[in-house]
């Protein structure tokens, strides 16, 4: 006969938790804050909601649950949900994640039926679910700021096609280019992002609900049906890979950090052209802030963040690959892990967009700006030696002659253009009256009419060709079951 005695007090209890039944004494205080993660994971509340409403109605279908039982239970969760929405959950620590809470709270309002939902289960694939759901969502929501930021982009290069300004390499004056055509590349660096993107929301979604704990379940389940309930294109293939691994999420994160990569290096450009020093663009104040002491200060701070969160999302895709790189199959509570970095990465991301589509389209350019520095720093040198070459000069002897050209222009403290026929003449007897055309700016972007070029039909040729790729994009929305949670 057994000495065991099972206290009577609740909070000390082993047997309260749902899982305590083979343990003797209550989970350290310590312990259970420290292993708890309903703090931040009970933003997933709704989408629980939505694959238990999944999972209720497949056991109903198959006969495990009654029609009855199935109201009730849809009724009760139904009713849990608004008390999420309207802040009035009794969210509990002792409870440790949010499907415990969901679950307790729910038998709670219609009784011992409530214990049935978990009938065919685990809290592994629950969770590997949950998440699946909570990150397409945001992946939707990212896809359409992204579209946002992209439209209003292609809108301003085209305003600014025959913008002319300096393109630069090592920072260094190299060639003219239009403040269009730079736009532009911001914009196909994006375009790359939304690609990657749209694969990862691809490969995530598969449903792992009916994995149960890693082998699967004896229950009659029908994982198909519960895939197709809440928008999943397929059922996840093995039971063990679908509720242990989370290669999803880190493959997020690394669009992520490449789109805020590509979104800091537009800050860099915004920063230093918004800067006496360059004074290229005009911020509109309310993406500004002043300096406390210096009264003529206007900080470009929306960009400057903009940079300075790359590093964050940088980190937090580093400690996802870290968090997986040596867990053995299946499930290891190291994976609660996962859900913080995450949470984080989507935020940033999505208020990083936010900030730039409302930004980007309202700067303003400083035209006369650009072109007096594209006059500078001998920027039509390569289209000087390109004359060269058309006239039989060997590149090679052409760019020996351009050399020589722009050091004697330093002497004199002049611009190619500025130079006199006899003075250009003295480096090459090829040159003649119609090298003129070819040192001015306009000429020399004008010059460079092809796919992917500056000149300025090129640039609105490539913005109509953006504008409708960005017209025929189909960015997802929640689909199946999610329309009843949110």
């Amino acid at each position: 006969m057994s000495n065991h005695k099972v206290p009577t007090s609740s909070a000390n209890n082993p047997a309260a938790k749902p899982w305590g039944g083979r343990f003797s004494e209550a989970t350290d205080t310590f312990v259970e804050r420290f292993t708890a993660s309903v703090s931040f994971d009970q933003r997933m509340a709704l989408e629980d909601i939505q694959g238990s409403l999944a999972h209720a109605q497949m056991l109903s279908e198959v006969g495990v649950l009654s029609d009855g039982e199935y109201r009730k239970i849809a009724t009760g969760l139904g009713d849990i949900a608004e008390e999420i929405k309207t802040g009035t959950f009794p969210w509990s620590v002792q409870l440790e994640d949010v499907h415990m809470n969901i679950e307790a709270r729910l038998t709670e309002r219609i009784g011992p039926i409530g214990k049935k939902l978990h009938t065919g289960r685990s809290r592994n694939d629950q969770v590997a679910t949950d998440i699946r759901l909570w990150l397409r969502g945001h992946i939707d929501r990212i896809a359409a700021e992204l579209t946002r930021l992209q439209s209003g982009l292609v809108a301003l290069a085209e305003r600014e096609a025959d913008t002319i300004m300096p393109g630069f390499t090592h920072l260094q004056s190299a060639q003219p280019v239009t403040f269009g055509h730079h736009l532009l590349a911001w914009n196909a660096m994006l375009t790359r992002d939304f690609e990657r993107l749209m694969d990862c929301r691809k490969r995530l979604n598969r449903s792992p609900l009916g994995a149960a704990a890693l082998a699967g379940t004896s229950y009659p389940i029908n994982r198909a049906r519960t895939a197709e309930l809440l928008g999943f294109d397929a059922p996840s293939e093995n039971a063990l890979d679908a509720v242990s691994d989370r290669d999803f999420a880190i493959e997020f994160c690394a669009f992520a950090a490449l789109l805020l990569t590509h979104l800091s290096r537009a800050s860099e450009e915004l920063v230093l052209w918004a800067s006496s020093q360059f004074d290229f663009i005009d911020l509109p104040d309310r993406f500004c802030t002043g300096s406390s002491i210096m009264p003529q200060k206007k900080n470009p701070d929306v960009p400057e963040l903009v940079r300075g969160k790359t590093g964050r999302v940088n980190g937090h895709l580093v400690a996802l690959l870290t968090l997986m790189k040596s867990q053995p199959l299946a499930y290891n509570k190291d994976n609660q892990e996962d859900k913080e970095p995450l949470f984080d990465t989507a935020d940033t991301a999505l208020d990083c967009l936010r900030a730039f589509a409302d930004m980007v389209p309202a700067l303003q350019a400083k035209r006369s700006n650009m072109l007096k520095a594209a006059a500078r720093g001998f920027s039509t040198a390569t289209d000087l030696a390109d004359y060269l070459v058309r006239k039989g000069v060997a590149f090679r002897d052409a760019h020996e002659i351009v050399g020589q050209s722009v050091s004697f222009a330093i002497e004199q403290d002049k611009d190619l253009a500025e130079l006199s026929l006899h003075q250009l003449q003295q480096f090459s007897g090829e040159i003649g009256e119609d090298v003129f055309a070819v040192l001015t700016l306009e000429g020399s972007v004008a010059a460079r009419s092809h796919i992917g070029g500056t000149a300025p039909v090129q640039v609105r040729k490539a913005c109509a060709q953006a504008r409708s790729a960005i017209a025929l994009r189909t960015v997802p929305s929640g689909t199946g079951l999610q329309g009843q949670c949110q």
